[in-house]
């Protein structure tokens, strides 16, 4: 098993639950709590989804498009491609010292401009500074036919999913329970039957229980209990041992957005306590 990680979380929560990592990739992970509570799972899951701020382009301006799409699309377009974020390095504009005005330090600008035949992919946005060169840049934006071209600058600032879409780091932010298979030792011979039924490697035997070879094969298991009709397995969910996952859109790393997505709790957490002792 992974070590466990992020203590501050713990700390915040007074210590009550074990996180460990199961898997961590660039932009997807999944971690296992166990001793925890629903509500706080659901309370980061929404944080990340309406929260957790990220970079995305919120201003275009369009010099020359004759392309076979409106202007309007192309923007739309624009306005979803996932943007390197480095939220230690941008402020909010409202927060920004210049006053909204768009500096280095709340407006990232891109150019675009590319003419004859062939498709306009995200990479083709050139930034002010190499730093915020896009990194998912395969997207197609439009493809252009003859001496078609596109001439365009945009401006990208940080926002929060609750505002937009666009400002959406994660995907499918989500929690399933840890379930407990178990059956009675006399039974072995019909689990046994009953797993030959199943596909290969679906799940490992045990002295008096099962082991799903991934948590999100549960649902096959569970339907072939219900179509043969078994009886002698036992699923238990215990909704203080659970798997929680989710996936980025690329402008954040997974860790960067679980990092982030925790202080921001923390942040929230303070504030409700400021206010309960207010009144």
């Amino acid at each position: 098993m992974p070590e466990e990680r992020w203590p501050a979380w713990k700390a915040c929560i007074g210590g009550c639950m074990k996180v460990v990592i199961e898997t961590l990739e660039k932009k997807k992970a999944s971690i296992i709590v166990k001793d925890g509570e629903l509500y706080i799972m659901n309370s980061l899951r929404r944080i990340m989804l309406s929260d957790l701020p990220k970079l995305a382009i919120n201003d275009v301006i369009i010099y020359d498009n004759t392309s076979a799409l409106f202007d309007e699309i192309i923007s739309h377009r624009l306005c979803l491609i996932p943007l390197p974020t480095e939220l230690d390095l941008l402020n909010f504009r409202e927060d920004c010292t210049c006053s909204g005005k768009g500096c280095p330090s709340c407006t990232v600008r891109y150019t675009l401009s590319k003419e004859g035949a062939g498709i306009v992919y995200s990479s083709d946005l050139i930034p002010a500074e190499e730093s915020w060169k896009v990194s998912e840049g395969k997207i197609p934006v439009v493809e252009l036919f003859n001496d078609q071209r596109l001439i365009l600058e945009v401006e990208a600032v940080l926002g929060r999913g609750r505002d937009h879409a666009k400002w959406q780091p994660v995907q499918a932010p989500g929690y399933r329970f840890i379930p407990s298979i178990t059956f009675d030792p006399k039974d072995t011979d019909d689990v046994k039957e009953f797993i030959e039924e199943l596909p290969p490697g679906l799940v490992t035997m045990k002295k008096d229980s099962l082991e799903l070879r991934k948590l999100e094969d549960l649902a096959v298991l569970e339907s072939y209990i219900d179509t043969l009709d078994v009886g002698f397995i036992n699923i238990q969910k215990d909704s203080t041992n659970l798997q929680f996952h989710f996936e980025t859109d690329g402008s954040l790393t997974a860790e960067d957005a679980l990092q982030h997505a925790i202080q921001i709790f923390e942040e929230k957490l303070d504030t409700l306590s400021e206010l309960l002792q207010k009144l």
